[in-house]
């Protein structure tokens, strides 16, 4: 028999691709995890995963073995709600901005659902200011975005630069006319936050590509279209950061969770655990 606590942190090790992240979200020791791996290799009689001084995959053995793991995992916890003591139950509608979805959301959203098999979850995936509008109008039940640095609405997780992107910054900055942005459409927030930073410093600019999806508006950058703002930690690959000294300073951009008054309070409270967990950076997590 396969012991479920190893199962766990080989899922969690193939999510974060790290010993150290695996154990911090699990809450246990390095030494531990490690252990973990070990023996369920020896159980299985195959090596599972490579490590090197660089990264954490998979063998093709680790790989046949995922699936597998995750549904054992996921029956577990079917189990577990059906018989054990605190049975959460119910519908919970999340919304979640654009640009997290696209980086983070992955990890959160199977873990809830292999915990909490008997929730209805429902996921809304839109700009931050339009999340708001739609929980303010009681269609959502948790929100997780983005607020401009000094709004007191939600609670806050952490606070990250924002940062120009480009695929050629020289290039870009050299065309010498109006900058060509790459933005989401109103009422995005970091879109307005770029072109107050450029209208300070009298600055010209220009969209030359709106879209609602990140990866299309990571298209356009990737092709040289213009230049992209994001957070820091969510910059897409393939795009450089343009130096301070280039463009105008940009603003933090803070996250938040904000749970609609009269929602379910121990489904948000058990969304918004696994969300911090996951998504704040180890050195804020004490702040947050």
């Amino acid at each position: 028999m396969l012991n479920l606590h190893h199962l766990n942190s080989f899922v969690m090790l193939e999510q974060t691709g790290s010993f150290t992240e695996t154990a911090l979200r699990l809450g246990i020791g390095q030494s531990t995890v490690t252990q973990h791996i070990q023996r369920l290799e020896k159980s299985l009689g195959r090596q599972l995963v490579f490590r090197d001084t660089h990264q954490v995959r998979l063998t093709a053995e680790g790989e046949a073995l995922l699936g597998y793991a995750r549904g054992m995992l996921e029956l577990n916890g079917k189990v577990a709600s059906l018989f054990g003591e605190s049975r959460l139950r119910g519908r919970l509608r999340l919304g979640v901005s654009e640009d997290v979805v696209a980086n983070r959301l992955t990890a959160i959203l199977e873990d809830f659902i292999r915990l909490y098999p008997l929730v209805d979850l429902e996921l809304t995936v839109a700009l931050s200011a339009v999340l708001h509008q739609m929980q303010d109008e009681g269609d959502l039940d948790l929100v997780l975005a983005k607020r401009h640095v000094g709004e007191t609405h939600g609670r806050l997780l952490y606070r990250e630069p924002l940062v120009w992107l480009a695929r050629d910054p020289d290039l870009i900055l050299s065309r010498g006319n109006a900058l060509p942005l790459i933005a989401f459409p109103p009422p995005s927030i970091t879109r307005r936050v770029a072109q107050e930073a450029l209208d300070r410093e009298k600055m010209p600019w220009r969209i030359v590509c709106t879209c609602e999806s990140l990866s299309g508006l990571t298209a356009a950058a990737r092709a040289g279209m213009g230049v992209l703002v994001q957070p820091r930690s969510m910059a897409p690959s393939g795009l450089k950061e343009i130096p301070a000294d280039r463009l105008p300073v940009l603003e933090d951009a803070e996250f938040v969770l904000i749970p609609r008054r009269g929602a379910d309070a121990a489904l948000t409270e058990a969304l918004s655990s696994l969300i911090k967990a996951q998504i704040v950076p180890q050195h804020q997590r004490n702040a947050a």
